[in-house]
């Protein structure tokens, strides 16, 4: 990457869409494997931010700055993203970038039709049942998984409690939190409200 490339002002909303798992081809070209199906906002950015994570640390710790870098070209191979990138022009550069996160401004995202939702925004809504009969808070969502027909979102279970600022998790015997996996589909999802960051279903409670 160009000198230049670091520095541009590091945007505050930038969201980690993929992983850099390596080089494509000979010719400097690098293979991204996307968290999620919603890989076209990856293709069509302009910039990408890359950054090293730390070894051995949580999701999402890195141990570098963000670095911004021009995407010269992208594309689809299978289910990664394969790009070239500005600086980077042999393999060995290109696996220098190896384990690289690769993250794009949310504001950078194109706008979505109203009824349809980028991953990242649906992660961290409380999930909401009306199963047994009105609206009652089960959990939260922690992540969203695609199971080639539809989205599956992975709620952690709380405690219901009207009075509790962050509800507990709900443990299992052995004291491992709870969760279930609720298929983002109409059948099942009655509303999304991204402002008030809530989910509303009719998934059943008694799990």
């Amino acid at each position: 990457m160009s000198d230049a490339s670091t520095r541009h002002a590091v945007p505050d909303d930038l969201v980690e869409l993929g992983r850099v798992t390596g080089a494509y081809g000979v010719k400097g070209w690098v293979k991204v494997q996307p968290h999620s199906a919603q890989a076209d906002t990856l293709r069509r950015a302009k910039t990408w931010w890359l950054a090293r994570l730390a070894p051995e640390t949580a999701r999402g710790v890195v141990a570098s700055v963000p670095s911004a870098v021009r995407v010269l070209q992208a594309r689809p191979q299978g289910t990664t993203v394969v790009a070239q990138l500005e600086g980077i022009d042999d393999r060995d550069q290109a696996e220098a970038l190896r384990g690289q996160t690769v993250q794009v401004p949310r504001s950078e995202f194109p706008a979505t039709a109203d009824d349809e939702y980028y991953w990242v925004d649906l992660i961290g809504c409380a999930f909401y049942s009306d199963a047994e009969g009105e609206p009652t808070r089960v959990g939260i969502v922690e992540d969203v998984m695609d199971n080639g027909a539809h989205a599956i979102l992975r709620v952690v279970l709380q405690d219901a409690s009207d009075a509790a600022t962050t509800p507990a998790p709900r443990l299992d015997a052995k004291g491992r939190p709870m969760e279930t996996l609720v298929p983002f589909v109409g059948a099942h999802i009655l509303s999304v409200d991204l402002a008030a960051r809530r989910i509303d279903s009719n998934w059943p409670t008694d799990l």
